[in-house]
C-alpha cells in the first residue's frame, strides 16, 4: 500500500488517480458495440443450384447479403432452401460428398 501511495507523489493528493479516471471515462475510449461482419458468400450443392430458378437464386443471395450487412452470420430462415439434402443423410456425409458452388458467381466454394 505504501508503495502505491508513493508512486502518486507526495502532496499531490488524488490528482493522478483522478486524471486516470477521467481518461478512462472518456467516450473516445469506449469500445464500440458493433457485431462482427457476416460473410456475403452463399454456397449450396451444385445439383440444387442447377435446379433453382433465377428468382430463387437471387432471393437467397439477397437474404445473405442483407444479413451480412447487419453483421449477422446467418440469413433469414424465410429464405431457407428446401430439398438440398437427401432424406436420411447425416450432415457430415452430406457436407463432404456434395460439390459446393457459390450461388452468386457459379464458381466452386472456397475459391
Amino acid at each position: 500500500m505504501r508503495q502505491r501511495v508513493s508512486a502518486y507523489g507526495v502532496g499531490t493528493g488524488n490528482d493522478k488517480a483522478l486524471a486516470n479516471a477521467v481518461e478512462l471515462r472518456s467516450p473516445l475510449n469506449k469500445k464500440s458495440k458493433v457485431k462482427g461482419g457476416g460473410t456475403k458468400k452463399v454456397c449450396l450443392p451444385a445439383s440444387k443450384v442447377r435446379s433453382m430458378s433465377k428468382a430463387e437464386k437471387d432471393k437467397v443471395v439477397r437474404a445473405k447479403r442483407s444479413a451480412a450487412k447487419k453483421g449477422d452470420y446467418k440469413r433469414s430462415s424465410k429464405s431457407n432452401v428446401k430439398g438440398a439434402r437427401k432424406k436420411g443423410a447425416t450432415l457430415r456425409d452430406w457436407f463432404e460428398s456434395e460439390n459446393w458452388i457459390n450461388v452468386a458467381t457459379g464458381k466452386p466454394c472456397g475459391d
